[in-house]
């Protein structure tokens, strides 16, 4: 039953401190990657949001701990929602709250859920 779930994993990981030397390389890289990349971009162009569509975005922005916001953006052709996302620096959530609501009272694209199937 241990090897069926993985158990094994974890019983391994527990058995370390949490961090060897590839993850504090990993960090390192990180980092470097966050501040002559993302940080950079937004602070030299002046940027108030990076905005994509759909939510591909957000577990990149949540590994560098940036805030990002979510919001309908439309509906395909079988009535399926799709969102767009909008990111930025830490500290920068109520910016991006009034830019979400912006674009969603701009759009006025959310309805409320039908739930049929």
């Amino acid at each position: 039953m241990i090897k069926e779930f993985g158990q094994d994993i974890f019983l391994a990981a527990q058995a370390t401190n949490g961090i060897g030397n590839n993850e504090k390389a990993a960090l390192l890289n990180l980092a470097k990657l966050t501040k002559d990349g993302f940080e950079k971009l937004m602070t030299y162009d002046r940027l108030d949001a990076l905005v994509t569509p759909g939510a591909d975005v957000a577990p990149i922005l949540a590994m560098g701990g940036f805030p990002g916001i979510s919001v309908p953006a439309g509906y395909d052709n079988k009535g399926v929602p799709f969102g767009i996302t909008f990111g930025g620096l830490k500290g920068s959530e109520p910016k991006l709250i009034q830019i979400a609501y912006g674009f969603e009272q701009a759009t006025k694209i959310r309805k409320p859920p039908t739930f049929l199937p």
